[in-house]
């Protein structure tokens, strides 16, 4: 198909958005992803699900609403969905004290194997981050032989875990928080981009996962971060996701929220610890 015949196809279909049709699709990602719109979203949903519509059998956006509704829409259709409403913005080093706190005060305190989980990993600066400053650490330690990290990085979008996993980014995402002599070091051309080095690759394993769902089957982790995305959550699912990584965690573990989030009123299952670089949270002993 052309340029000109899918612009042509793209506008024979209707865009209009009614207030029903606007409240079922909240709903709908509400329950799918957690994700909560609000009431004045109305432009962004529908300039986000006109790329959708237009690479699908729907004639109008109230009929996918419907399908949707109805649980009829293809997964494909679905998935691609998930893909344009979620936030994919990120850069190297976001809260760049919560990897210095895991440099001078975690990774010494924990063991031989130390897991580690970074949920909603985005296109994998915040994984890769970590393994990258573990790294360091071990040069500095002098104590590669002791001890080793394992990641799993998860997102729920499953094109997005895709691309990460490849561990290519361009000059402009370099560009953003991306230490030269760290990029030197660390990266290695690739055509017009850059790929990162396998030593540090190797310690992350990516997988598409819907923080709705059980965490059952993730195993257990010395350490969670999940980092500028409750904020996108109702309380009552923020609750329900910080309640069950408490479970998750091992004895004394550590989670990491943003700089600007913190534990819903009444959630005292972890114990704040202030730095004078930030401020994390460990799990109460029982």
């Amino acid at each position: 198909m052309s340029v000109l015949q899918r612009k042509d196809r793209q506008q024979e279909k209707s865009l209009e958005l009614t207030p029903g049709a606007y409240s079922a699709f909240a709903a709908y990602l509400k329950d799918s992803s957690g994700i909560s719109l609000g009431d004045s979203k109305q432009y962004l949903v529908k300039n986000r699900l006109s790329t959708v519509l237009r690479d699908s059998e729907y004639n109008a956006l109230t009929d996918l609403v419907d399908a949707l509704g109805r649980g009829t829409a293809p997964a494909s259709v679905q998935a691609a969905i998930l893909d344009v409403m979620t936030t994919n913005e990120t850069f190297w080093f976001r809260d760049k004290s919560h990897f210095e706190i895991l440099k001078s005060r975690v990774f010494g305190k924990l063991g031989s194997s130390i897991k580690i989980w970074s949920a909603a990993c985005s296109s994998g600066q915040e994984p890769y981050s970590i393994s990258l400053y573990f790294e360091e650490y071990l040069r500095e330690q002098m104590a590669r032989s002791h001890q080793n990290v394992q990641i799993l990085a998860t997102d729920i979008s499953e094109k997005i875990v895709t691309d990460a996993r490849a561990a290519i980014y361009g000059n402009m995402s370099l560009s953003r928080g991306m230490p030269e002599d760290l990029k030197e070091r660390y990266f290695k051309q690739y055509r017009d981009d850059w790929k990162l080095d396998s030593s540090l690759t190797s310690r992350v394993r990516f997988q598409q996962f819907n923080l709705l769902k059980s965490f059952d089957s993730l195993g257990r982790f010395d350490i969670i971060f999940i980092r500028n995305v409750l904020i996108y959550f109702p309380d009552e699912i923020k609750r329900t996701v910080l309640e069950r990584m408490v479970r998750v965690l091992n004895p004394g573990g550590y989670l990491f929220l943003s700089s600007t989030e913190s534990l819903p009123p009444g959630f005292d299952l972890l114990e704040p610890v202030r730095d004078v670089s930030g401020r994390f949270y460990q799990l109460k002993a029982r």
